[in-house]
């Protein structure tokens, strides 16, 4: 974990290298105040402030990726590679799938350099569609 950080230019202090830990364990692509409960246990010093400044500086520096697929609420992943995410309109989970970039058709032209891409879907998931069934 330190030297992913010091790779990406972030000093790796006892917060960060928690909250790094933390999004990497942690697949539920948690929002800033997930990861404030549940580290502020373990690191009683710690301050919603530290969070949402360490998880910004993350996604700065590439270590880790905003997802805004629901209105007015951030998540962090810390898979940074092209993926999509789906989210079940009745659980709320997040699940990840794989995109391949150069499938996905724009219809913008080759003077545009694309930076980011992302890829939202909602729906049911199998889980709450099965349990509906029931």
């Amino acid at each position: 974990m330190k030297e992913q950080l010091e790779k990406k230019g972030i000093k790796p202090s006892l917060i960060r290298l928690k909250i790094y830990e933390y999004l990497t364990k942690h697949k539920t692509h948690p929002t800033a105040e997930e990861v404030y409960s549940s580290l502020s246990k373990e690191i009683p010093t710690l301050s919603k402030t530290s969070v949402y400044n360490t998880l910004s500086l993350f996604v700065e520096k590439g270590l880790a990726q905003m997802i805004t697929i629901e209105e007015n609420i951030a998540r962090f992943d810390a898979d940074t590679s092209v993926h999509g995410h789906f989210q079940c309109k009745v659980c709320e989970k997040i699940y990840d799938f794989l995109v391949e970039k150069d499938s996905i058709k724009s219809s913008l032209d080759a003077s545009f350099d694309v930076e980011e891409i992302y890829v939202y879907n909602k729906g049911v998931c199998p889980y709450c569609k099965n349990k509906n069934l029931s």
